[in-house]
């Protein structure tokens, strides 16, 4: 029995990220025609999976480091027609080791898969950016790990993004010990991998995420890196690392398949996890003159520790492809985590994104506190919904009240042709003074709104991190 598992453990003797709803569920549970408060939309049909770390076999040196837990619900035609959650059964679930200590090397096939989930040519692909993918069914049975045909030789980031006007899905991989720290690759429409180039970086940066834009691949080389000996004493393996230095390289899409190699522009110190989108202002007949990229930007990340986090906040960078000028900007002084758009949009231009938020403080200022060392995701602030206006600077909240947490708000449209902002988000929501979690269905472009379904769920989702809805094809 582990402290996990013993429910006389003290709280006080587990870390932050096993107490509260971070700590782990021990059940896998199958639920079926859930109760619907209010009207589920008839349009909805389909999954919403949901990927989190969820520790199976005891304590773990972080929140990043569990188990892979997918919670999924089941909608069709205004029925919740199942709840179920399952572990993602990896090599690593079995206790295979994916490093060896002995080398310093990695096996790929063994990874915690318990960041995200998508989907792409039909495989829902259960993503951790240290392994391979592990193909999950859409009953969220384990298929085992994908290596694209034998074609992938690195681990495959938690943050892939799929062209909307192409149909490809393109996605990188970083390595820790040895060069090339970065590769590129892409995937066509129809999943088989076509194109993969090394990215020169200046060592084994941690890459979390990345972006697209119409004409280009967008790469973070930044001051977060890899180091093999915190690694071997089984501690967080990344530090703060500012002689690093930070720099955004842009790759075009079409001249990479000849040998080009990323353009690179120096930043001020920052880290990156989540990007919202790019985009840049090229044509099918002309080259781009500037490229935009908006995310969320830390000051710093584990400067002062493993559990030492700036907040992040909102900033956009302009690159003029003329000059080689780089202009950044703040967007706004609102802590936030997950931001995401409407997924049509994905490397083009967007006027709405939404976020989680903190309700502490006001949502038209600074956040109280924010900058005194606070969580990265720390989900127990989290009570909001915050949706950008990036055309007017505007935005506005759904609060979900002082007990309930929020988990990242997935834009599902109302139809093929619906407008950007037309449609739905869906979440898992956390209730702290009931111990209970429901899904949630919000109007999309009226924040303000109340829900107009939410379904409560047969047990408490944990606090995590990436998910996807896979409409019914």
């Amino acid at each position: 029995m582990t402290a996990l598992d013993d429910a006389t453990a003290p709280a006080r003797r587990l870390p932050w990220h096993l107490r509260g709803n971070y700590a782990p569920v021990l059940s896998e549970v199958d639920a079926v025609d859930l109760p619907v408060h209010g009207a589920l939309p008839h349009e909805l049909n389909g999954r919403y999976f949901r990927n989190g770390a969820n520790p199976k076999n005891g304590p773990t040196m972080h929140w990043f480091a569990g188990d892979g837990m997918l919670h999924g619900i089941r909608l069709r035609e205004g029925r919740a027609e199942w709840y179920r959650n399952r572990w993602v059964r990896t090599k690593a679930l079995d206790g295979v080791d994916r490093m060896d200590m002995s080398t310093g090397t990695f096996d790929l096939t063994v990874g915690l898969a318990n960041t995200h989930v998508v989907r792409h040519a039909g495989r829902i692909l259960a993503l951790e950016e240290g392994s391979f993918p592990n193909e999950v069914s859409p009953d969220l049975d384990t298929l085992g790990p994908c290596d694209f045909d034998g074609r992938l030789h690195t681990p495959f980031t938690a943050h892939p993004h799929t062209c909307p006007e192409t149909g490809e899905m393109h996605f990188f991989g970083y390595e820790l010990v040895s060069a090339p720290f970065v590769t590129y690759h892409v995937v066509d429409r129809d999943g088989t991998l076509v194109h993969s180039q090394p990215i020169e970086v200046g060592g084994p940066t941690m890459v979390h995420d990345f972006a697209i834009s119409r004409h280009y691949a967008i790469f973070l080389d930044l001051p977060v890196v890899f180091d093999l000996d915190l690694a071997l004493t089984g501690t967080m393996p990344f530090q703060w690392r500012e002689s690093y230095g930070a720099r955004i390289g842009l790759l075009h899409r079409d001249r990479a398949r000849v040998g080009e190699a990323p353009r690179w522009f120096d930043v001020p110190l920052c880290y990156v996890f989540h990007i919202m989108n790019a985009w840049d202002d090229g044509t099918d007949d002309t080259e781009a003159t500037s490229v935009w990229l908006d995310a969320g930007r830390h000051a710093t990340m584990w400067a002062g520790g493993p559990d030492s986090f700036e907040p992040c906040f909102m900033h956009r960078w302009r690159f003029d492809l003329h000059t080689g000028q780089v202009h950044e900007e703040q967007l706004d002084d609102v802590s936030h985590a997950f931001p995401r758009i409407d997924d049509r949009l994905t490397g083009l231009p967007n006027r709405f994104g939404w976020a989680v938020a903190p309700r502490d403080g006001n949502i038209n200022g600074s956040i109280n506190g924010s900058r005194n060392g606070s969580r990265n995701g720390d989900m127990d602030a989290a009570s909001c919904i915050v949706k950008y206006d990036l055309h007017t600077g505007a935005r506005s909240v759904h609060d979900f009240g002082p007990t309930s947490q929020s988990g990242e708000p997935v834009f599902v449209p109302a139809g093929d042709d619906a407008a950007e902002d037309d449609g739905y988000l869906v979440t898992y929501v956390h209730d702290a003074a009931t111990e209970t979690s429901k899904f949630v269905v919000l109007h999309a472009a009226d924040m303000t709104a109340a829900p107009i379904a939410t379904v409560p769920l047969p047990q408490r989702v944990p606090h995590g991190f990436h998910g996807s809805w896979f409409a019914d094809l």
